[in-house]
């Protein structure tokens, strides 16, 4: 346990960015899932939908440090690839 009071401050501000980066990735998960749910239920307008909701959550899960900027690109570009591909199968 943390005995100075800097490091019982920087103790509090770690379990707060804890519980804000979970409920984050959390929703991060959702979303992604529901894409891959829409892409294999051959669903293309629900895929895409899904990936119209899904981008900009992952653009500020970067914005607020829950995940790395080259993380959410690599996802972007998998969601796309898969949802391009079933728009140009159907």
């Amino acid at each position: 346990m943390a005995n100075h009071k800097s490091a019982m401050k920087r103790n509090r501000q770690n379990v707060v960015r804890r519980e804000r980066n979970r409920a984050n990735r959390s929703r991060l998960k959702t979303l992604v899932r529901r894409v891959n749910e829409a892409v294999t239920g051959n669903a293309p307008e629900q895929a895409r939908e899904a990936l119209q909701a899904a981008v900009p959550m992952i653009a500020k899960a970067v914005n607020k440090g829950t995940i790395h900027r080259n993380t959410a690109a690599r996802k972007v570009s998998r969601l796309s690839r898969r949802v391009n591909s079933l728009a140009r199968n159907a």
